[in-house]
């Protein structure tokens, strides 16, 4: 009896898909999700010992023509968890003093699933639940870049109803080195014989890391400017309430971690082998430019680590004409920033007292 019940549980709680499991619940989120959630891992390299774990939302409009974006983190080494729970994801750590409990999620209202369908990728190995089944070896920049690429056309070849959607690389921070690498991996690739095309269409970037050694300059006139953040922000733990989410045996079995593959969960990981191959990216985005990529780059305007003037700055360095100056954004009859369009297809928009996690 209380074997059948145990196999009941696993059935309700979640059922499998073509590559990983569907999670119909989670641990501190109360009721069933109001999305479907598939979580999985992709093996790399011929004997697929580095294993890619990742996190698939559907679009909440139409998933069938919807565009499939991948989300990326920074650091490197940083979990696409912060991705989801942070930044644009469909559920978000409940911001609360905590108690020793399990941290509670909660609905947003500005998941960028209500329109796309994202993947969010924990990468390099060794980030958040992604693993190797041999030592680790060291990685970089452009070996990243081709890995993705290899994650992307496995992941495509076990979900081929999504081959037709438009194609979208995201992410923020030091993604601002891999994001436009993998695009031009993705580019060159669609145009090499034997492997299914990825419908590319473009990329979004928040806050990127592009050339530090010159954007790094700008955060002295940047605080000059600028007031900064309260002490009661700066000092709130956020990233604390995720690791103790993260963390917790019964999230780990919600989301089929394969147990003994990682210990401690860390937001993250700064001891991965990774050699920062890519000086700047910028050469990169005048590459992507030339093809003809749409793409969408934005900074929270309180944003120090990264400040916006170093971005407007590589972006004006491109050369490229305005067809759309500068002028406010809206929500709902309010201004959210600023925004401005080159001739390359390139919009860049700040977001109005945001610091981007």
């Amino acid at each position: 009896m209380a074997l059948k019940v145990l196999l009941l549980l696993i059935l309700v709680f979640s059922h499998h898909a073509d590559s990983g499991s569907i999670v119909k619940f989670l641990p501190g989120f109360e009721g069933p999700l109001p999305f479907e959630l598939e979580i999985g891992y992709i093996g790399i390299g011929e004997e697929e010992n580095l294993q890619l774990f990742y996190y698939f939302i559907k679009s909440e409009k139409n998933p069938k023509e919807d565009p499939l974006l991948l989300w990326l983190n920074g650091g490197p080494g940083c979990s696409s968890l912060e991705g989801l729970l942070f930044e644009n994801g469909p559920v978000a750590v409940k911001v609360e003093v905590y108690n020793g409990s399990l941290v509670s999620l909660v609905s947003t209202t500005y998941s960028w699933t209500q329109m796309a369908n994202i993947i969010y990728l924990d990468q390099p190995v060794g980030a958040g639940f992604s693993y190797s089944r041999t030592p680790l070896g060291k990685t970089s920049d452009t070996n990243e870049a081709k890995m993705i690429h290899e994650f992307l056309q496995k992941w495509l070849s076990k979900h081929p109803q999504f081959f037709s959607n438009p194609f979208y690389a995201t992410g923020d921070s030091y993604s601002g080195k891999t994001v436009p690498a993998l695009v031009q991996e993705i580019s060159q690739g669609n145009y090499k014989c034997c492997k299914p095309l990825i419908n590319l269409q473009g990329y979004v970037l928040g806050n990127p890391v592009t050339y530090p050694e010159f954007e790094e300059n700008y955060r002295i006139p940047f605080s000059h400017g600028m007031s900064l953040i309260s002490d009661e922000l700066h000092e709130y733990y956020l990233y604390y309430l995720i690791e103790c989410w993260a963390n917790n045996e019964r999230v780990r079995e919600a989301l089929h971690v394969k147990k003994g593959t990682k210990g401690h969960w860390q937001r993250c990981n700064w001891t991965i082998p990774y050699d920062q191959d890519i000086i700047s990216s910028v050469p990169y985005h005048m590459n992507i430019s030339l093809s003809g990529y749409r793409s969408l780059v934005y900074s929270g305007d309180h944003d120090i680590t990264m400040p916006f003037l170093g971005t407007q700055a590589w972006i004006k360095s491109l050369n490229y004409s305005i067809i759309d100056d500068w002028r406010p954004w809206k929500i709902k009859d309010q201004i959210a920033g600023y925004t401005r369009t080159y001739s390359n297809k390139m919009t860049f928009a700040t977001i109005k007292a945001s610091i981007l996690v």
